[in-house]
């Protein structure tokens, strides 16, 4: 039998695994979910922490027919040039963050074999987007018109909790704010009334390891240079 000590160190490290495993993946087999899975998945994500617990993430599962007819009506927006955001969209970081920016692109563009001056296949590679990325599954993510930040902090708290519930079930994922960039489109293929704003979506499956862009790796900061310690 397990004493309190084996079980601290067992769900540490087995909570170690899980965080270190997760990571963006644009690249799914068609192979759909089981639902039962998913909603188990989808139960634990519900035990995020929120201001006042209101929970005030609205979630929509998409798949099948309804996530076909989502991909083609939001990559035709794009490729006409038309966005609708409920949110701000900044376009262009500044100073480390630019920097942390450019490294991911290059680490992925480099994975994929794309040269930084060839538009055709980087905007190529920018369009399967709004293809899921070929997963067969996306959450869509809604904040209510009536809430601000604190509470955009708090579905992001829930976005996190689903993705390391998904990797926990071997379920790869990708978050998307390039999902949001035609809301009002997603509200009507959804039927999700305008009242609600799309802050984000989530494209979930099973990973495509052959890939290429899924053999990318980004890194993280040190945490000197992003935590300070006081006291």
């Amino acid at each position: 039998m397990l004493g309190v000590k084996d079980m601290s160190d067992k769900a540490q490290s087995v909570f170690a695994d899980i965080v270190s495993a997760r990571r963006s993946v644009r690249g799914f087999l068609p192979k759909p979910v089981d639902k039962a899975i998913l909603q188990t998945v989808f139960k634990l994500a519900q035990t995020a922490p929120s201001n006042c617990n209101t929970q005030p993430w609205s979630v929509h599962l998409v798949s099948g027919d309804v996530a076909a007819t989502l991909k083609q009506r939001i990559t035709a927006a794009m490729e006409q040039g038309q966005m609708d955001m409920d949110f701000p969209f900044i376009a262009k970081y500044e100073g480390v963050y630019r920097e942390r920016q450019y490294d991911a692109a290059a680490q992925l563009y480099g994975a994929m074999g794309v040269d930084r001056g060839d538009k055709a296949a980087r905007h190529a590679a920018f369009m399967r987007n709004f293809q899921f990325f070929g997963a067969p599954h996306v959450a869509l993510l809604f904040l209510s018109a009536e809430h601000g930040l604190r509470e955009a902090a708090d579905v992001g708290i829930y976005a996190q909790n689903l993705m390391l519930a998904l990797t926990a079930y071997g379920i790869a994922s990708c978050p998307q704010a390039a999902l949001s960039f035609h809301a009002s489109t997603v509200r009507e293929v959804l039927q999700v009334p305008e009242s609600q704003r799309l802050l984000m979506g989530i494209a979930l499956g099973y990973e495509d390891k052959a890939v290429a862009a899924n053999k990318a790796r980004v890194g993280r900061e040190v945490i000197e240079q992003v935590v300070q310690f006081h006291g």
